[in-house]
């Protein structure tokens, strides 16, 4: 019986899972958004939460703890520099999770689990193209309209 024992199994041994959890952190850290089942989301979501705390703090002995738990170099730098000041006046409450779809073969749960202050890519120049709506000067004439009666 799992009386009072908090924490997820996900059905893995104790190495494998905490190597599942640097590796999902790392790669949410990396991309700002990351599609994975709501278990490992719901799991991850603290330990992601804790890193940005970390990084929102700053300091050489907080970067080493980071270090020890990301799994790269460059993600530790992005995460003191560029995501710990999109956060600076927030308290907590760092990440997102939006449920997707269910997944084809199992049919879980998926959920897209984001930072909530996700830097926006460039939209391609088609699709601001679309947005802007019909053109202003253009008629659209019949075929033979043109032609005097």
């Amino acid at each position: 019986m799992r009386h009072r024992i908090s924490g997820r199994q996900l059905g893995r041994n104790t190495k494998h899972r905490w190597a599942l959890y640097r590796s999902l952190v790392t790669s949410l850290l990396d991309h700002e958004r990351i599609e994975t089942t709501e278990a490992k989301a719901k799991a991850i979501r603290g330990l992601a939460e804790r890193m940005i705390t970390l990084g929102k703090r700053g300091g050489l002995h907080r970067r080493r703890q980071a270090l020890g738990f990301l799994r790269s170099k460059a993600v530790v730098s992005k995460l003191f520099g560029d995501v710990a000041q999109r956060f600076l006046d927030r308290p907590g409450g760092y990440t997102r999770m939006i449920k997707t779809r269910r997944r084809v073969g199992d049919a879980a749960k998926l959920v897209a689990i984001e930072l909530v202050a996700r830097e926006r890519t460039k939209e391609p120049e088609s699709a601001k193209g679309k947005e802007q709506g019909p053109p202003a000067d253009k008629t659209v004439s019949k075929p033979g309209a043109d032609a005097p009666q």
